[in-house]
């Protein structure tokens, strides 16, 4: 659930141009979650990726090509595939093997902290400025995602407390990833279409996940409702998600686009409570609430100056 695209201005566009896409996206992202989990229980978590992203490059491409926007992929595909790696190949193998440990609902929430970590890197690695609110709110962000720690529920696998702990890591370096993805576009893929980007990406984490996935390949073959969670994830939460996304930032602007990333939590932990009867805590809500609010002060969100009148 992340992008590699560079931020663009955003249009004067009413909101009824891009709420329903909005809400599709964050539907979309949200339900990423319970198809990873019913695509890991049979397939294992590293053939789940794999098979994500393949199939994913594969809806992908013929679109660049379409498109015409192949010559872009191919003059900057070496840092494109390398920005797969750390953008999706790596978190989705890790939130894969979380889901398993952890309910859907709960790695969706930490999910939502992505943002916290992207402004901590960009502050380290390229030096942007964070002042005042910003401060208060990465503190904030930080706070909630250790109390969610704290007292991590174990998952629909029944795993102990330690597995559900690693499972919590998990999901925290999945969403260092994301951040370091963000930055790593900023400095490196300026300039790059975003089709290209996402395609381009989608192709680096295939070829890194082949082997792993080759290798954990499950010894029987796992049944049509994995397969059916595995191609939704691929096609619906990867694939047409990324095109939503890249609408969503030129209709609405990068700010509002990322704003998903609080809505999609709503989704997850609705679908986890309905199809795998997942147990919806106050803790977990509390905690949630309070990385979403850390997450808005530390991007800027809420507390910005409104400018002077006149």
């Amino acid at each position: 659930m992340s992008s590699t695209a560079s931020p663009l201005a955003a249009p004067a566009l009413p909101a009824s141009s891009w709420l329903g896409d909005f809400v599709l996206l964050s539907s979309l992202w949200g339900a990423s979650f319970l198809f990873m989990r019913l695509g890991a229980a049979e397939f294992g978590p590293l053939p789940t990726a794999g098979l994500r992203v393949t199939l994913a490059a594969l809806f992908l491409l013929p679109l660049l090509v379409h498109r015409g926007e192949w010559p872009a992929l191919r003059r900057h595909w070496r840092v494109v595939l390398l920005a797969g790696v750390i953008n999706s190949a790596i978190p989705f193998a890790l939130f894969a093997w979380a889901v398993l440990h952890i309910p859907t609902g709960l790695t969706s929430i930490l999910n939502a902290a992505v943002p916290l970590f992207g402004a901590l890197i960009a502050w380290l690695w390229l030096g942007e400025r964070i002042l005042g609110l910003r401060w208060a709110g990465l503190a904030l962000g930080f706070i909630g995602v250790a109390l969610l720690a704290w007292r991590a529920p174990a998952g629909a696998g029944g795993g102990a407390s330690v597995q559900a702990g690693w499972a919590v890591a998990a999901c925290l370096a999945a969403s260092t990833c994301y951040g370091l993805a963000a930055s790593f576009a900023q400095r490196h893929l300026r300039g790059v279409p975003p089709m290209a980007s996402a395609t381009g990406s989608q192709i680096g984490a295939a070829l890194a996940l082949a082997l792993p996935t080759l290798w954990a390949w499950p010894a029987r073959m796992p049944g049509l409702r994995a397969w059916a969670a595995v191609a939704a994830i691929a096609v619906l939460c990867t694939g047409i998600a990324y095109l939503l996304y890249f609408r969503l930032i030129e209709r609405a602007g990068a700010s509002r686009a990322l704003a998903v990333t609080y809505l999609a939590p709503v989704f997850a932990v609705f679908y986890g409570a309905v199809f795998l009867d997942e147990r919806v805590t106050a803790w977990m809500v509390g905690c949630g609430a309070v990385i979403v609010c850390g997450t808005m002060l530390s991007t800027g969100l809420i507390g910005r100056r409104r400018p002077a009148p006149g």
